[in-house]
């Protein structure tokens, strides 16, 4: 026993004498500058998470065609009576490939220089070699979203020229576009159009049957009624009726984003939906789904006239603490996996989640998730064996569903903070030994939260400290380390229970973020598997909690001199575990705050300043030496540093608090990056029409130079509720943010913004 509290003495002593924490607090004692802020590196060998708290997954999922790419593919269709599958890509390419497990090449048979949302060929194709788009054209248009016929020349290298379109259908576009397209099992093409505006469906388009916005069509192709590129079938419902398009065969959608048919001729759909749902739906002739007034079976906006018809409901909802972009699948056929066969198989695009239902007599059954995965269900597939097969937007790449490798963990998974071997004393808030304080640049705005970080890697384990690479796209240098197995990043929030007082600070959750390599998986392209879990702090400031799976909202009061009555409330949010990787994205390489831009700053490590990629390396953290001083990498600036240059001000706080998803493949839906280290005029913000609504402002644009009111950028995060930005766990503004923001806006007229458009800082690389 003496000896144990010996350890625990010499542990408790190492802990103060290296790791205070220095995150957004200053050091109330006299501190010196030294090369290292370390002497030498400790190692964490107490570390105590294993396995995952809940049962895992059944499943996972593999390449289906590990030698074969495409860029940003968006659409999938068979082609009928052959091994070969059709691919749409966003910027406009439309290919070929057989589908076999060896396929290493694809047939390019179409560039149409648009973006393509949905191909199918027709049923007939063998015969008369009907191919069928739909795609958009640039900026908002009435007729800017169009389905177009093209012909296929046969032959060795199959191909479709432009001078062979004809356009069949058009309408508007600009906010949800829709674009799905399938052909029934009835002969006839079914399309889904979304509701044409950005958010809370501006136009009002969702309980209208008079135009043809949210809704998903049904046209017949192979016949054409007067003064129109094809026949509207004479049993669709609202055929005859006054002050409707013949062509509706449901509505009251948002956005339908992938439906298909399964071999009881039943239209599964799934929908986007807007503030807190995402849905499925079987779709019934005639149905109305009740957005805007509903979103599924929540009221959105009840006020809003309705359409004709009771409002259907969804067979199953997700809440969007599990699901932030619902892609619909199909029914799994295939006798590969006999337990799935007959199950409906859908996904997420934002969470990487995929899940299975059956459903029979109107009840759902053998509802379960199946895999969590870190693809960007963007797309599903089926060949003619019932297969059904993942298609990744960033990766670009196929998947199919396989049985997990058996599990062999015997340790449960820590329930306590305390149990993680993260700290030595949880009371007290002291590390491991081994564990290494760090703070970043530019801090994500968290509700007025405080936060202490802490790095944990396992044993001698070391970083690789590289950029990211990926598939048939750019390379960042702005993130990009690569990490062992087993390291856990821990963040700790804290709130000053009186506002302006240290002393009243409260702790209130402890995240913690897990690097586990998963079996057959080599990291290409700098795939990682991080998990995220959240422990919540007791009363007595003692222990933490693990939180389940869902999120948590807690009120908090906080005493304010400045607020009517001396305090106020604000809610709190515990992310769920799905949340967690809204913003610990692929893309932004999972590890916001431990990259080099972030990271390349002094830290106080107890009274010694030192910078903490240097310490790093001097601690041999690193494989090998960093590629130059750190005087000579990037770095982002502290915002709230008045002193500091207004242009990297607002850079810094962008890419800290927007461009982990306003990214390629970041998963926002506005075609824009937010980056430092980009170019201002290669962000697409610039004089860039919103594809996401107005927000009430007159002419916006996502950034205009010298005009703040004008600028959505600036505008979304002065919202209350509906759009604000972020969007994320956040549910206080940051009004000091937004002035700062406003003013800088203001101050780029467009001679200045070209002197700015190089990379915001000389220690910033260029794209």
């Amino acid at each position: 026993m003496l000896r144990s509290k010996a350890c625990l003495a010499v542990v408790v002593s190492w802990c103060l004498s290296v790791s205070v924490f220095a995150a957004e607090t200053t050091s109330k004692k006299a501190s010196v500058r030294q090369p290292s802020g370390l002497d030498q590196r400790a190692l964490w060998t107490t570390g105590n998470i294993h396995g995952t708290p809940e049962p895992p997954d059944r499943y996972t999922t593999q390449d289906a065609f590990p030698n074969l790419k495409f860029f940003e593919p968006l659409s999938v269709g068979t082609i009928p009576g052959s091994n070969v599958f059709g691919v749409a890509t966003r910027p406009g390419k439309i290919y070929t490939f057989e589908n076999r497990p060896d396929v290493s090449h694809s047939e390019l048979i179409l560039d149409l220089k648009h973006t393509v949302y949905g191909v199918v060929f027709h049923p007939e194709f063998a015969k008369n070699r009907q191919m069928f788009v739909m795609y958009t054209l640039p900026g908002e248009s009435p007729r800017g979203s169009r389905i177009a016929r093209f012909e296929v020349r046969d032959g060795a290298s199959p191909e479709a020229t432009l001078k062979t379109e004809t356009i069949l259908l058009e309408w508007p576009s600009g906010g949800h576009n829709g674009g799905c397209l399938r052909f029934g099992p009835d002969g006839y093409l079914y399309l889904a159009t979304g509701d044409g505006s950005g958010i809370a469906d501006g136009l009002e388009t969702g309980q209208k049957i008079d135009d043809l916005l949210g809704a998903i069509l049904r046209i017949d192709v192979d016949h054409a009624d007067k003064g129109l590129a094809y026949a509207i079938p004479k049993d669709n419902p609202f055929v005859g009726r006054a002050n409707a398009r013949g062509e509706v065969w449901s509505f009251g959608h948002r956005q339908v984003w992938k439906f298909s048919f399964d071999d009881q001729q039943r239209l599964w759909a799934g929908e986007v939906g807007q503030d807190l749902w995402e849905m499925v739906y079987v779709i019934q002739k005639g149905g109305n789904y009740g957005w805007s007034v509903n979103e599924g079976k929540h009221p959105f906006r009840p006020e809003r006239p309705r359409g004709p018809g009771e409002f259907q409901q969804p067979i199953v909802e997700h809440p969007h603490s599990d699901f932030r972009s619902l892609t619909g699948g199909y029914v799994f056929q295939s006798d590969r996996l006999p337990e799935l066969k007959g199950a409906y198989v859908y996904g997420d695009y934002d969470t990487g989640k995929l899940w299975s239902l059956k459903y029979a007599g109107g009840k759902v059954s053998a509802h379960q998730q199946l895999a969590d995965t870190q693809i960007r269900i963007v797309e599903f597939a089926q060949d003619a064996a019932g297969e059904v097969y993942l298609v990744d937007f960033a990766g670009g790449g196929f998947h199919r569903i396989v049985a997990a490798p058996p599990v062999t963990e015997t340790k449960p998974f820590p329930r306590k903070l305390s149990e993680t071997g993260l700290f030595a004393s949880t009371r007290d808030h002291l590390p491991a030994q081994g564990l290494i304080p760090y703070s970043v640049n530019a801090p994500l705005w968290s509700d007025h939260a405080e936060k202490e970080r802490l790095i944990a890697l396992p044993g001698d384990s070391q970083i690789e400290f590289d950029g990211v690479v990926y598939p048939h796209g750019p390379t960042y240098p702005d993130v990009g380390w690569r990490f062992p197995d087993g390291t856990v990043l821990v963040k700790t929030f804290s709130i000053d229970t009186e506002a302006g007082n240290p002393a009243s600070r409260k702790r209130l959750e402890t995240r913690i973020l897990q690097y586990r390599k998963m079996p057959g998986n080599d990291d290409e392209y700098g795939a990682q598997f991080w998990f995220g879990y959240t422990y919540v702090w007791n009363d007595q400031q003692t222990d933490a909690e693990l939180l389940g799976p869902a999120g948590l909202d807690r009120k908090l009061t906080i005493k304010d001199a400045s607020a009517p009555g001396g305090s106020r409330e604000q809610t709190w949010h515990f992310p769920s575990r799905a949340e967690c990787t809204l913003c610990h994205t692929m893309a932004a390489k999972y590890a916001l705050g431990v990259t080099t831009l972030q990271m390349n700053k002094d830290h106080d490590y107890g009274g010694v300043i030192a910078n903490q990629l240097a310490t790093l390396e001097h601690l041999g953290v690193f494989k090998t030496k960093l590629p130059k001083p750190p005087a000579e990498l990037p770095s982002l600036a502290d915002y709230r540093d008045s002193a500091a240059d207004l242009n990297l001000r607002a850079r810094s706080y962008l890419h800290a608090n927007c461009a982990h998803c306003h990214r390629k493949w970041g998963g926002g839906n506005a075609d824009f990056e937010l980056q430092a280290s980009l170019p201002l005029t290669e962000t697409q913000t610039v004089n860039t029409r919103p594809g996401q609504g107005t927000f009430k402002l007159d002419d916006p644009r996502v950034l205009v130079p010298g005009q703040p009111d004008r600028s959505l950028v600036l505008q979304r995060m002065r919202l209350d509720g509906l759009g604000r930005m972020p969007h994320i766990a956040a549910n206080e503004k940051d009004l000091a943010a937004i002035d700062m923001l406003r003013e800088w806006i203001a101050s780029l007229s467009n001679e200045e913004l070209l002197k700015k458009s190089g990379a915001v800082h000389p220690r910033l690389p260029q794209k």
